[in-house]
């Protein structure tokens, strides 16, 4: 049933996959999530829809090989199958009117703002896309996005593609300089959207980041996804995944995802590299 109809690598270690998955491509909003099970042994791994096509019964996502889970994912072929895929889940992006909106992705973050850009374009907002990446090289998606946002703003920390630094430099030129700007979204890594938020604090304009804790059902009946928010706890998979990060308790969120980074590097040792299916070669 979720068969893997397309898979290419647009970045060193990102992977972009299209999945058959008619039931999900039909309901799919901008800023929700599935659950993904390589085979009938692996863990429960999310991963956000980048993009769906509900004539063609598709969802689009971007893996970044990490550990196990994602590798045994990665490592499959077009043609094959993925045992279960579970979605679409998450509370979808509020999407309104709200003027001008600024959406920030960092590296595997790029293709996840992609269809929030868009939604937030068809809503009548002037919306600014900035992407960063460590080099060109991490950069992808960059026709698309240009096509979607009004306004395209590339960044690389070695200066190599647009400006030099990392989107909440570019971003936070823009406010110093007294830009309007009515509404933030950053999606990338734990990092980048903990300093987009603390940077964006002093100027009081609202910015919704998208959670990424440990997660193991998607459906608030673990607990494992609990973060805390204005002094309380939200579990990320039914309460969010977006967040306001001015309230985000950004210590326990990184404590809490790099609880088990001993295991999984582990793991990866005791089972050594994945292989392809004899007879087939990588995409």
């Amino acid at each position: 049933m979720f068969q893997i109809r397309e898979k290419r690598m647009v970045a060193p270690n990102v992977h972009e996959l299209v999945v058959d998955a008619p039931a999900i491509a039909k309901k799919a909003e901008a800023g929700q999530f599935v659950i993904v099970m390589a085979d009938e042994y692996s863990e429960r791994v999310p991963f956000t829809l980048t993009d769906w096509d509900a004539e063609a019964g598709t969802i689009t996502l971007i893996v970044l090989e990490v550990g196990q889970s994602s590798r045994k994912v990665v490592t499959k072929n077009q043609g094959d199958a993925i045992a279960h895929v579970v979605g679409p889940l998450g509370i979808p992006l509020e999407i309104d009117r709200y003027g001008t909106v600024v959406v920030a992705g960092g590296c595997y973050g790029i293709a996840s703002i992609l269809p929030i850009v868009r939604a937030l374009k068809e809503a009548g907002n002037r919306v600014v896309a900035i992407v960063e990446g460590h080099s060109h090289y991490m950069h992808y998606h960059q026709e698309k996005m240009a096509e979607a946002a009004d306004e395209l703003v590339t960044t690389t920390t070695d200066g190599s593609l647009g400006e030099k630094g990392h989107a909440i430099d570019a971003l936070k030129k823009r406010l110093e300089a007294g830009e309007q700007v009515d509404r933030i979204v950053a999606i990338g890594c734990t990092f980048m959207m903990m300093l987009t938020s603390r940077e964006t604090k002093p100027f009081g304009v609202k910015t919704l980041v998208a959670l990424n804790p440990i997660m193991v059902d998607g459906t608030g009946m673990c607990g494992a996804c609990r973060v805390g928010v204005g002094g309380g706890t939200k579990f990320a998979c039914v309460d969010g995944p977006f967040f306001d990060g001015h309230e985000v308790d950004w210590d326990e969120l990184f404590a809490r995802k790099t609880a088990y980074c001993a295991e999984e590097i582990n793991s990866l040792e005791q089972a050594g590299p994945e292989r392809a299916p004899s007879g087939r070669g990588r995409s």
